[in-house]
């Protein structure tokens, strides 16, 4: 199987879920070549911002290759109840330049863009049967389930082997 270009736009199916306290754990499956990835993400204290109410908050995502145990992370906005889009913070005011130079002072400045649109939410009984069969780990945490399309640009995980080197 070919190895996939970097800085190619990753088009695929989202499944996270939505933890109580916040944070948000997952995986991306990207098509056809079907590559998963995983997610996970914790929210990052408001500071500004805050009047967009509690519907809206910051979450910092990482992205893991399965296969080479590599990661990338990056800041993205999460907006409606039970994390229905995320996308990429560059469209907040007012976090730019606190919040992304934070991430780039640890992470590089690797440009990594994300949107995913939940188009299925689950919760409840429908909710725990699906962490049952695809997210064992996450079992009884009461978490919300958020399926739907995903769009990653700017992955390059071969960069952040050689970040690592120098």
């Amino acid at each position: 199987m070919d190895e996939e270009r970097e800085g190619e736009v990753k088009e695929g199916v989202a499944s996270i879920a939505l933890l109580p306290c916040g944070s948000i754990s997952g995986h991306f499956i990207h098509t056809p070549l079907s590559i998963c990835y995983g997610l996970h993400g914790t929210e990052l204290a408001c500071e500004t911002e805050c009047s967009r109410g509690e519907d809206y908050r910051l979450i910092k995502l990482t992205i893991i290759d399965f296969n080479s145990k590599k990661e990338q992370t990056v800041v993205v906005e999460c907006k409606g109840h039970d994390a229905a889009r995320i996308n990429n913070v560059e469209h907040a005011h007012g976090w730019e330049e606190d919040v992304i130079g934070l991430v780039e002072q640890k992470h590089g400045k690797k440009k990594v863009s994300v949107l995913f649109e939940c188009e299925t939410l689950k919760a409840d009984k429908a909710a725990e049967d699906h962490i049952r069969q695809f997210m064992p780990k996450l079992a009884g945490l009461d978490a919300v389930i958020n399926i739907g399309p995903m769009k990653i640009s700017g992955l390059d995980f071969a960069a952040v082997e050689d970040e690592h080197r120098n």
